[in-house]
């Protein structure tokens, strides 16, 4: 099945454009509350004991867990005309466990990928306390034998490719879990959906990703400038900063997430179970 990926992305602006009152509220509190909080309790939370520690790890996990349900609640508003703001909340809640399921399995995946990295720096008895000590000053780091640094190049930079290929093929994992109440078997139907559309897709990640980038550090500058002019150099002008970003990082995710689900549904299409209602057609009154 031939999928474009500009109908596909003129789709995604009908849908952002004629449902803003239905996914503002769901950016903001899957996106950009959870962001804000993380930030503040980063600048609030900056004692090296287990029990800041641990406060700040419980935030960091409460704020992953309202971003999967905002993203899962974006992608019901954004499949169907017919979602309302509150089956979209339902749904989100509904398929969340499945979600997070799926998404540790998929990061032990990724750990495991990355185990023999680690094995290989043992094996050659690199100092890892030595390494933290540097705090990151490549100039300090334990030099390492030549095979070995070869080794942890080379493997990383195929790491680094698969996760790119894996990031494009897994795009509509969520989408497939949400609409066709798939667990594992998700993953495989997200890889036969994006069949021929890797390319397309990578490109689309590095486009998103370079806009992101930008837009984040020119908000978060511009705001952090004229908040230190104002009010010097102060937590409050780093905290403002922080909520600039947050409000840029929730309109992108908006965004990428309504296009992850209109191009579930414009690869799904008649392949999609008899039980999922698709409408490929954004209707005008959208």
């Amino acid at each position: 099945m031939t999928v474009n990926i500009g109908a596909v992305w003129d789709s995604s602006t009908q849908v952002l454009g004629g449902r803003t009152g239905v996914l503002m509220p769901i950016a903001a509190l899957g996106f950009f509350l959870p962001s804000v909080v993380q930030s503040v309790a980063g600048l609030a939370v900056n004692e090296n004991n287990v029990l800041h520690i641990g406060l700040t790890a419980l935030i960091a996990l409460a704020a992953a867990v309202m971003m999967i349900w905002g993203q899962m609640a974006v992608m019901a508003v954004a499949t169907h005309p017919a979602t309302t703001r509150a089956d979209a909340i339902r749904q989100g809640w509904a398929r969340l466990l499945p979600v997070l399921g799926i998404a540790l399995i998929i990061a032990v995946i990724a750990l495991v990928l990355f185990l023999p990295i680690i094995g290989s720096l043992v094996a050659a008895g690199f100092d890892f306390a030595a390494a933290a000590a540097t705090q990151g000053n490549a100039a300090r780091m334990p030099a390492l034998s030549g095979s070995t640094a070869a080794f942890v190049v080379l493997y990383s930079l195929a790491l680094v490719i698969l996760a790119i290929w894996a990031s494009a093929r897994l795009m509509l994992v969520y989408a497939v879990v949400l609409n066709e109440r798939l667990g594992l078997g998700a993953i495989r139907r997200s890889i036969r959906l994006t069949q021929g559309l890797t390319l397309k897709l990578i490109g689309v990640m590095i486009l998103f990703g370079i806009v992101f980038l930008v837009v984040l550090l020119a908000a978060q500058g511009v705001v952090g400038v004229v908040a230190r002019l104002l009010l010097g150099s102060s937590g409050v002008a780093v905290a403002l900063a922080g909520i600039a970003g947050a409000a840029v990082n929730a309109v992108l995710l908006t965004v990428a997430y309504v296009f992850a689900a209109r191009l579930y549904v414009a690869t799904a299409g008649a392949t999609a179970p008899a039980n999922v209602d698709l409408q490929k057609d954004v209707p005008p009154a959208y």
